[in-house]
């Protein structure tokens, strides 16, 4: 029988980027307040970067990829019915702890494409109801950037933008010769000295940690104030299922602790920050005789509608020396040029052209030898002279429609070390997609030849890129066509909130770190504007 422990008054499932944030904001109300994370602290002193195997670390114990790292804080993920794989981090700072830190946020456009495009749905709130949280949400991360790109409303990123480089430099000369519109990146990355922490030394690997600390990760942003504020944050204590009482309110849930001893901890408000697939996972496991199809899913749409963004990618091979493993790799430059949709390209919505560095010398052997650009064995040093740190690359991320038979179910063998139901994807690239990764391809390589690239490789579109897990849990007015209102509040549990990527109408086309932690902000705000009748 599970031990219960003293009742809190919020518990929130999830350490990353939107539990971090909402946890943070939640503190003002001096309610007793509990964060649960099945990971554990990471240490800075133990990155790869640290040590000379670093690169090598990346395809092991730091792989973006659980079903890789296969940590006893992960949990299996069943991809094979999916093109893409999930990616994640599960430890304090979730994803943040291994993400790219390339920081745009979602457009105005993106919330309203039914009205504009007549696809999809619009979302019950928009980007100016956002933007104050938005800005928030920059200062807490600290993100560095340029005022005045014409693509977004008027913002001021709190710090300079991260130097362009030579990669930068060349690319942008590609995107000037064309008349195409090309800015610097927003990046979660800090360009000089910000609330304690050094700024970036450049030292490339963002995806293996950041042992400088000049990435922003919300276990050295959000975490720190959140816990000086008075939140209590558990590690290695893994979440099973929410508990429901005989009035349909959430009254609990059910987990595993560092030692693996069942408990049950009582709550009076649980909010969800699992992400698109950790969340509709434990929501399906939470079966009661009240909900026999999973928590909060009257509507049928706990894990459909998963949204991924398919990305492929261009490299350009130029002669002149780039310095392209110098820097943060996913932060440089990028351009919305074919953001919004012209239909005369053959599909609807658009594509954003991310501009990103070249890799270390052991992922440039290892990647030129899987795509034939790289010998192993006679040639092999005059090929690698020919790529190393002479690569840039515009990785082409479009964006994802719902689309209801994209799912995340529970496995019938699979599970966890504690026995949790693993979750199954099953998803496929739609045809408007494939046509957008095709013309995206297309205008990269354009750009290339016009930067002065003698050489462009294609390499298609990447099944390591499941970082973005949207849509599983979606926001709307309607409780047939939405889990949670449009400020996070489920439908049908009233003290149930979900604050991560879930609740996602649509994707947009642009990396939603940003926009998720600006919804997170938002719905603990307005949580504590209507404290009084919270569940009304």
């Amino acid at each position: 029988m599970a031990q219960a422990d003293d009742p809190v008054d919020v518990l929130i499932i999830g350490a990353g980027a939107s539990g971090a944030a909402v946890a943070w904001s939640l503190a003002d109300t001096r309610m007793r307040i509990v964060c649960f994370e099945q990971g554990d602290w990471t240490n800075s002193g133990e990155y790869p970067t640290n040590n000379k195997d670093w690169e090598s670390q990346a395809f092991g114990p730091y792989s973006i990829d659980p079903n890789i790292r296969g940590l006893e804080t992960d949990y299996p993920i069943n991809n094979d019915d999916s093109p893409i794989n999930v990616v994640n981090f599960n430890g304090v700072g979730g994803g943040t702890i291994l993400y790219a830190a390339h920081f745009p946020r979602l457009h105005p456009s993106d919330f309203k494409v039914k009205s504009l495009d007549g696809v999809a749905d619009d979302w019950p709130i928009d980007y100016d109801q956002l933007e104050q949280y938005f800005s928030q949400n920059d200062q807490m991360m600290g993100v560095s950037g340029l005022a005045g790109d014409p693509m977004y409303p008027p913002k001021q990123p709190p710090l300079p933008p991260i130097p362009l480089g030579l990669v930068g430099e060349a690319v942008a000369r590609g995107y000037n010769n064309l008349g195409w519109h090309w800015w610097p990146s927003d990046s979660a990355i800090i360009s000089r000295p910000y609330e304690g922490r050094d700024r970036c030394l450049n030292l490339g690997p963002c995806t293996s940690g950041c042992s400088q600390g000049g990435k922003s990760s919300t276990d050295i942003t959000y975490w720190p104030e959140a816990i000086r504020k008075g939140v209590e944050l558990r590690t290695r204590h893994r979440v099973r299922e929410i508990s429901v009482n005989d009035e349909g309110m959430a009254d609990g849930v059910f987990c595993f602790d560092e030692e693996g001893v069942e408990r049950f901890q009582r709550a009076e408000v649980v909010v969800m920050a699992c992400n698109g697939v950790g969340t509709p996972r434990i929501l399906l496991n939470s079966t009661s005789e009240r909900f026999p199809n999973g928590l909060a899913n009257s509507s049928g749409l706990v894990g459909k509608n998963l949204m991924f963004h398919p990305i492929s990618f261009v490299q350009g091979i130029f002669e002149e020396r780039l310095d392209s493993h110098k820097g943060p790799g996913g932060c440089c430059i990028l351009s919305k040029e074919f953001y919004e949709t012209d239909l005369s390209r053959g599909f609807v919505r658009g594509y954003n052209m991310q501009i990103t560095r070249g890799a270390g010398p052991l992922s440039t052997a290892m990647q030129g030898l899987y795509n034939g650009s790289i010998p192993w064995g006679p040639g092999h040093h005059e090929a690698f002279a020919k790529k190393f740190d002479h690569v840039a690359s515009i990785g082409i991320l479009c964006e994802d429609l719902p689309e209801e038979h994209n799912t995340v179910t529970l496995d019938p063998e699979l599970v966890d070390s504690d026995g949790i139901p693993a979750p199954k994807i099953n998803y496929t690239i739609s045809e408007n997609s494939h046509r957008m990764l095709e013309h995206g391809m297309d205008r990269a390589e354009e750009v290339m030849q016009a930067a002065g690239a003698i050489e462009t490789i294609r390499g298609g579109q990447i099944r390591q890129s499941g970082w973005h897990l949207l849509g599983t849990a979606r926001m709307g007015d309607d409780p047939e066509t939405s889990v949670v209102n449009g400020w996070g509040r489920s439908h049908d549990v009233k003290n149930l909130f979900i604050v991560d990527g879930s609740i996602f109408v649509t994707s947009g086309g642009v990396n939603p770190t940003s926009t998720i932690q600006a919804l997170a902000l938002y719905v603990a705000d307005t949580m504590k504007k209507n404290l009084a009748n919270l569940f009304d």
